[in-house]
This record gives C-alpha cells, structure tokens and sequence, in this order.
C-alpha cells in the first residue's frame, strides 16, 4: 500500500510519516501529495493569528476541544498545524504550543502537529499549505492554522485559510496601532482574549472603532469583536458560532470558491518562483554569477542590470 493510500485509509502515523516528507520536501512527499490531491477541498480552514503572548495556542486549545465535544451537533475531527519558531540551535520547531495542548492527547479525532518556521516570513512555514492539503486529504473537517505571532507580517495566513481570526488581548497597545496599520483588514473575526484582564472593555472598544472608521468590505462580511478568556473556555462557544456564521457566508456568497480559487493560484505561483529559481540557477556559470555579484558589491552594477546581465547569458544559452 502506498503513503497516500495509507493516510485515505486512517493510518495516523502514515499521516506523520508524510507531514514530515512534506516539511523535508523530499520526493516521496511529493508522490504522495499528488495522489492526495484530488481527495481536498474540503476542510475549513480556520487562521489564528496575532501578536505574540494573546493566548493563540491556549485558544486553538479550546476550540479544538470545543469542536470535538460541541454542544449541539456531531464532533468534527480537528487539526492543528502551530508554527512555532525555530531553534536557533537545531533549526526544528520548539514545540511550544504542543506543550500547551496536552489536554488533547489521547483523542484520536485531534491530530496535532508542530512546524518550525525556518525564518519564513509572515508567521508561516513555506511547506504549511502542503500540509493542510495532507490534512485535509486525510479526513480533518476542521484545520486550525496558528501562526508564529510575528506582528504585520502576519497577512500571510489570509492567504490561506477560510476564517482569519484575529487576536488581540489587553494591555498590548503598541499592537492595537500594529492591527490598526496593516493587520486588521485581514480579520474575519476579532478576537480579544484574557478578557478577564484590566483593560479588555477599551481593547475591545478601540478595536470596534478601527473598523467603524475602516472602509466596508466588499465581501458583505462585517468581523465580529468577541471577548474569550482561552484558558478557562469563557466566550469559545460563541466564537464557534460565529466561524459558523462567516463559513455559511462564504457558501452562500460564493466567497468559498473564490477564496479557494485565489489559495491554489498562490500555491501555483509560489511553486512556479521556487522552481524556476532553482532551474535558473543550477544553468548560471557559477563564474559568471560570483562576477556579477563583485560588480554589483562595487557599485558598478545596480540590481536592476545585474538581473538583466544574468538573465540575457541565460536567454542566449537557452536558444
């Protein structure tokens, strides 16, 4: 039996078997996620992303635990993929937030699984969408995607998931005017946690007032600002009722489509640059490519006519 064909099949350390193939890019990684392609598109893709110290990891916690134990309705099997920073020693993820979702071990609907960054921008690891494709082939109606935490860079997640949720937590103001700037037109749901804290009612009022002054959305969706307190479950349940509501109005709207259509145009993309880098490069004389570099180190060169230099060898050596 094959790796994909094992992963369709429920075999959990298959699944991990591949997650790490994938996060290596190794060629059995890629067999594997070409068989399973055809098998996805069908997870809700949740975002969690934020400041660092807002309580993501105790909040994708607690919605994990609330999906598989809901109050109305028939548990969801849930994936987490945290993206924690990487050891500056050995390069691999510090595992962090699997320490904090020890209370999910032992259910075998959560599949839980931690990546390192590897100094990829924007809070996610380059491998990340591969891996919920792994995942959401595999059966996962619900992935949780958290994100490094790495401020304004952040808007990397919305690229990817269905529901972006945003969260902030008192205190942090600094992060208020970062989420004001840049972050905060990526939010489908606003969410401040430790609400429990000195400050939560004039987080969640400056936060209702940037999107009061914010232009209306052209999706029809206006984010929701909610107040949890993660580390003890307060205001999950209706945080999980209004993903809820986002993802029936991403159906009803045809934004689920269109959201999937612009994720996959991305990945091709992305692919299409590595790719080509590495094709490009493995053809540039190593000489010739040093050369240009020291022209470009002295100034003789701008960046500009470097490329071009490069690029015109590498046209004329095609034909």
């Amino acid at each position: 039996m094959s790796l994909a064909q094992e992963v369709l099949a429920g075999n959990r350390l298959a699944l991990a078997r591949l997650l790490t193939a994938i996060e290596n890019d190794s060629p059995a990684g890629r067999e594997a996620l070409r068989a399973l392609f055809a098998y996805t598109g069908r997870a809700h893709l949740i975002g969690i992303t934020g400041a660092p110290g807002t309580g993501k990891s105790s909040l994708a916690n607690q919605l994990a635990r609330f999906y598989r134990h809901p109050v109305n309705g028939a548990p969801k099997r849930v994936a987490v993929v945290a993206v924690d920073p990487s050891s500056p020693f050995t390069g691999g993820a510090l595992l962090g937030d699997r320490i904090r979702m020890r209370d999910l071990a032992g259910d075998p609907g959560v599949f839980i699984r931690s990546m390192a960054s590897r100094g990829a921008l924007g809070g996610l690891a380059k491998a990340t969408a591969r891996m919920v494709q792994a995942l959401d082939a595999a059966g996962y109606e619900v992935i949780l995607i958290e994100t490094v935490g790495a401020g304004q860079a952040e808007v990397d997640i919305a690229r990817l998931a269905h529901t972006t949720l945003v969260v902030e937590a008192p205190g942090l103001g600094d992060d208020i005017q970062a989420i004001k700037a840049g972050i905060l037109e990526i939010a489908d749901i606003l969410v401040v946690n430790k609400a429990d804290l000195p400050g939560a009612e004039v987080t969640e009022r400056i936060l209702r007032e940037a999107l009061r002054l914010a232009p209306a959305s052209p999706t029809g969706w206006t984010p929701p600002v909610l107040k949890t307190v993660a580390t003890d479950g307060e205001g999950v349940a209706e945080l999980i009722a209004a993903i809820e509501q986002h993802h029936a109005h991403l159906q009803k709207t045809g934004l689920w489509a269109q959201r999937e259509r612009q994720r996959l145009q991305a990945e091709l993309e992305h692919l299409l640059r590595d790719t080509l880098v590495q094709r490009w490069r493995s053809q540039v004389p190593e000489d010739l490519y040093r050369a240009t570099l020291e022209r470009m180190f002295r100034r003789e060169l701008s960046p500009w006519d470097a490329m071009e230099r490069l690029l015109n060898n590498f046209c004329e050596k095609a034909r």
